[in-house]
């Protein structure tokens, strides 16, 4: 290993300087505002709004949930956009919690009425879950090598990073991160000890510890001295071993020698223990137990408390911090409560999905939610190298499709091609393209105008607007028929090394889709309230889920008797701009506050906002629990009685 290291450092530095190269590029990455989440019920919208759309010079930056690979994440902030400035040199704190190379497998369970489902991960959310690299460790560094070297560039001069390990991959990373950020910017490895059972090993001690490694990316990192508070008077007394007086006034103190032993000083009590005790880098914390207040259910989470005295530590109060495997968003969920901003990623859906909903939860600040533009643009360019055509892509989507291509005179930029028993003509669409109703709309017309005209037409799509299955619905089209490819297909296409090799093991699913009505809008003076319904929700096809028979049988009966339960989360914009997806309210399973059920969502929303005399557009969104999306759009709601 440490002979392959230099080599691993070598060329993650080389792809890290090639990602700071295309930071201006026209192909940069980009990120996309999925939702403007507006947890807080006491803020009107429209000040919200307000705040998102100021001058550049005096607008807040929000706080930002975002999904995807971190590597194309930390690009995308990075190189900013029109709406966000480069985040270069602006966070103060980052933690990191990445896998341990553990070779565990942490699946999914997901608890549904009458059944658990046991949900393996894609190949693509392998990456958060499963700690599983092909050439073992050093995979693992070449993983994590151009992150921590794209992470050194996000730093401000006071910046400090965490990166949290244990025995697995710890002392690798080390070396890496000597590399990258020098051996003198090294400031502490604290050891994490916690509790567990006491098991007698037949070979060697217990493991109990992680280790956090703290490199501090200037010459004046912040740094805030932590202290805890003493149990009792007599946790301090024996920390000091020194004897207890009381003064004239009934006040206790110690005495400590000063100047060389030639004077005493009294340390009154009652301000030693005010001022606590500093935290030395030994950090006895208890892990998080599943009786815990604050445990989710979700197998690598971290106690706050552990989160609290880093960012206490190292960001300032004005300070943003940042997490780039944020898991079940403990980084988040605390930097929020002490005041901090903070941006977090990881690529698990189930990971966005519980940190949103904890957000949420504790009434958290209005924070976006975004993932990354052309994500599967940037695989392709992994896989196919940087000067692909997104012709040939499509060419290898129709071979996997089973459809062979059409003539090139007739076979517009690759994307054709028919299935050869059949009258079938299938379209591969582009990944950098959104499949609309329009998008249909002209395959429909391919269909009958293309080589004399085909009995259907199959639309294969990368990206979906969020209305797609709303507007499948209004065609009413039975020669049309919508699939979506893989969206871990380059990636697995990059594990096999072939087409040939992977035809077998490709399925194309159908679209997911949501149904909801307005019940009404009733006006109360100065406001109204919007009441939206639920009505049904359609999971077309199982077989995209990483399941096997077993739980497949369970999720299909669930489809068929409650297809609302396998709705995780939900959320109304009472106002859609048909832009940015504004989320006034929200339910969520275990949001037992709604309805005392913490395995459904509520099927019914009373919306309050300011009143509107003009018709509302109202849109719906919608997550399953397989971390699906789906979108309703209600035209032109008028005023009820």
């Amino acid at each position: 290993m440490l002979e392959q290291l230099p080599g691993i450092v070598t060329e993650g530095k080389r792809r890290a300087a090639q990602i700071l190269e295309n930071l201006e590029g026209r192909n940069r990455v980009t990120l996309q505002t999925r939702e403007l989440v507006i947890p807080n019920k006491d803020t009107l919208e429209a000040d919200l709004f307000q705040q998102f759309t100021a001058d550049e010079d005096n607008r807040p930056s929000p706080n930002r949930l975002i999904y995807g690979d971190n590597l194309l994440a930390i690009a995308a902030l990075l190189a900013g956009d029109t709406d966000h400035p480069s985040m270069r040199g602006k966070i103060d704190l980052i933690y990191i919690d990445p896998p341990f190379d553990s070779k565990a497998d942490y699946r999914t369970k997901i608890t549904l009425p009458g059944a658990t489902i046991e949900q393996k991960p894609t190949v693509i959310e392998q990456f958060g879950y499963s700690d599983t690299w092909s050439d073992g460790t050093a995979s693992y560094l070449a993983m994590i090598t151009p992150r921590l070297a794209l992470m050194r560039e996000l730093l401000s001069d006071r910046g400090t990073i965490y990166v949290h390990l244990d025995w697995h991959v710890g002392h690798y990373v080390k070396i890496v991160l000597d590399e990258i950020f020098g051996k003198e910017s090294f400031d502490n490895e604290i050891v994490w000890n916690y509790s567990g059972w006491n098991k007698k090993l037949k070979s060697s001690f217990e493991r109990r510890h992680d280790v956090i490694f703290k490199y501090s990316a200037g010459d004046a990192p912040y740094f805030e001295s932590y202290a805890e508070p003493y149990g009792s008077p007599e946790e301090y007394l024996a920390t000091r071993k020194q004897r207890l007086y009381t003064d004239e006034d009934g006040r206790q103190y110690t005495l400590d020698t000063r100047d060389g032993g030639q004077r005493q000083v009294k340390i009154y009590l009652e301000e030693s223990l005010k001022r606590g005790k500093v935290v030395d880098d030994v950090w006895k914390l208890d892990k998080l137990n599943n009786s815990a207040k604050e445990a989710l259910g979700y197998g690598t989470q971290k106690p706050e408390k552990l989160l609290e005295r880093i960012i206490q530590a190292s960001c300032p109060k004005d300070g943003i911090v940042a997490d780039f495997f944020v898991g079940s968003g403990t980084t988040a969920a605390v930097a929020e409560r002490l005041g901090r901003s903070w941006i977090a990623t990881d690529l698990g859906k189930p990971s966005n999905m519980i940190t949103r909903k904890r957000l949420i939860d504790q009434n958290a600040k209005p924070f976006l939610f975004q993932s990354i533009g052309d994500y599967q643009v940037e695989q392709a360019k992994s896989v196919l190298g940087r000067k692909f055509k997104v012709g040939e892509l499509a060419q290898v989507v129709l071979r996997l499709f089973g459809a062979v291509p059409l003539p090139p005179e007739v076979n517009q930029g690759g994307a054709f091609g028919r299935i050869a028993d059949e009258k079938t003509l299938v379209i591969a669409t582009s990944p950098n393209a959104l499949v609309t109703g329009a998008t249909l709309k002209r395959a429909q017309a391919a269909r009958l105008s293309t080589m004399g005209g085909f009995d259907r037409v199959t639309v294969l799509g990368w990206n979906f607007s969020d209305s797609i299955g709303h507007d499948i619905e209004a065609l009413n089209d039975d020669r049309l028929e919508v699939l979506v490819i893989p969206p871990d297909l380059l990636d697995r296409l990059k594990k096999k090394g072939s087409v040939d090799k992977l035809a077998d093991e490709v399925k194309f699913s159908t679209l997911q889709y949501l149904q909801a009505s307005v019940l009404g809008r009733t006006r109360q003076g100065d406001s109204e309230t919007v009441k939206v319904n639920l009505e049904n929700y359609v999971l077309l096809s199982p077989d995209a889920i990483n399941l096997d028979e077993k739980n497949r049988e369970q999720l299909l009966s669930v489809m068929n008797t409650e297809p609302l339960a396998l709705l995780e989360y939900w959320a109304v914009d009472p106002d859609y701009d048909g832009q940015v997806f504004r989320s006034v309210w929200q339910d969520y399973r275990g949001n037992t506050a709604s309805d005392g059920d913490a395995l459904r969502v509520v099927t019914k929303a009373h919306v309050d906002v300011p009143f509107k005399p003009t018709p509302r557009r109202v849109c719906v969104r919608a997550v399953d629990v397989f971390g699906y999306e789906s979108e309703v759009i209600i035209e032109n709601v008028e005023v009820g009685a």
